[in-house]
């Protein structure tokens, strides 16, 4: 019953509401950005401003306070004022005409929010960076995130390979748009197996130790990756008939064998699953509203210390702790109850 985007970015987190439109709440929320180092907002364009909460603003009453800003499209230029949200950004930055089948009409959106996400790593790194200029200069500093901007970076590969007129990498699916064979083939037993080789050498290997067939490393057809990319059907074709005669697995050990690069296709179930994060004892168990979680910690593991993983908040639940840390008493805080504040 809770919203899976609540959970995945709430964690460890405390709960305040506060209305800021409300003129009770100017107070409360002066006292946080007196003892925060950093407001995150990402307020419709112009929003921010409105309510006196620009950097500019701030900078002059608390100056150690470092403010990111994070916007579709960035302060100024003409797309300042456009709605943004995730899938729009994918398509302004080009990511679908990259991803989805070969046909126009199957282009595909990524199956998570990359832009969001990718915005949000980079607000991150963003912050990280402004703690460590303010431990030299004692000032606070301002980060303006684009999600544009974030996405067109991750971007880049596709970017330069169609540098100055070039053509663009071709939508392939799940498989490489260039190197084959490198994507999903069907075994026999319904599983799907993702494979990937990179050179000469693990081609005949290929063709020896997976396919059983090691004369066909010398086919004409096949004999480099550039014909083998031209001649992708018949090679798929050959594929799929050798793997029709296994299971996923037996196909995985074969590749395994041969030193060649593979992988499971694993639905959701499969990731809860997934047998390396389980030894390397990935998993928490954290409280939430509605009950405990699992939940994965943080990657990068760092030997100094293990993170927090503290519970999932109910939406307010800090309010009235949160507001006694602030100074406000039982009838100050029902005060601000009765007049919408919090």
């Amino acid at each position: 019953g809770l919203a899976s985007h609540f959970v995945w970015t709430n964690r460890s987190k405390e709960s305040l509401t506060l209305n800021v439109k409300q003129p009770a709440a100017d107070e409360v929320l002066d006292k946080l950005l007196a003892k925060a180092d950093v407001l995150v907002q990402n307020l419709a364009p112009g929003a921010a401003q409105r309510m006196g909460l620009s950097f500019e603003a701030l900078h002059e009453r608390f100056p150690r306070l470092i403010v990111c800003d994070i916007s579709g499209y960035g302060e100024g230029g003409p797309y300042e004022q456009k709605k943004a949200y995730d899938l729009l950004i994918q398509s302004e930055g080009g990511f679908l005409s990259v991803t989805g089948g070969a046909g126009e009409a199957d282009m595909a959106k990524a199956g998570c929010s990359i832009a969001d996400i990718a915005a949000g790593m980079y607000a991150y790194t963003g912050v990280l960076s402004a703690l460590m200029l303010r431990d030299k200069t004692g000032q606070g500093s301002r980060i303006d995130v684009s999600m544009l901007e974030s996405l067109v970076e991750w971007m880049s590969y596709p970017l330069y390979y169609a540098y100055d007129g070039a053509a663009p990498p071709p939508r392939a699916g799940a498989a490489h748009a260039t190197i084959y064979p490198y994507g999903p083939f069907p075994t026999g037993d319904g599983g799907t197996v993702m494979l990937g080789l990179q050179n000469e050498r693990e081609w005949q290997q290929f063709c020896d130790k997976v396919l059983l067939q090691p004369a066909l490393a010398d086919d004409a057809r096949f004999n480099a990756n550039a014909r083998r990319s031209e001649n992708r059907a018949d090679l798929r074709a050959i594929i799929i008939d050798a793997f029709a005669q296994m299971k996923a697995d037996e196909v995985i050990a074969r590749l395994d064998t041969a030193s060649i690069a593979n992988a499971h296709v694993n639905d959701m179930a499969g990731v809860w699953a997934h047998p390396q994060l389980q030894a390397r004892d990935r998993w928490r168990a954290v409280d939430s509203p509605a009950g405990k979680i699992p939940a994965l910690l943080p990657p990068g593991r760092n030997g100094a210390f293990e993170p927090r993983m503290d519970a999932v908040p109910h939406l307010g639940e800090h309010t009235d702790s949160l507001l006694g840390e602030l100074g406000y008493g039982p009838t100050d805080i029902q005060h601000l109850y009765q007049q919408g504040a919090v």
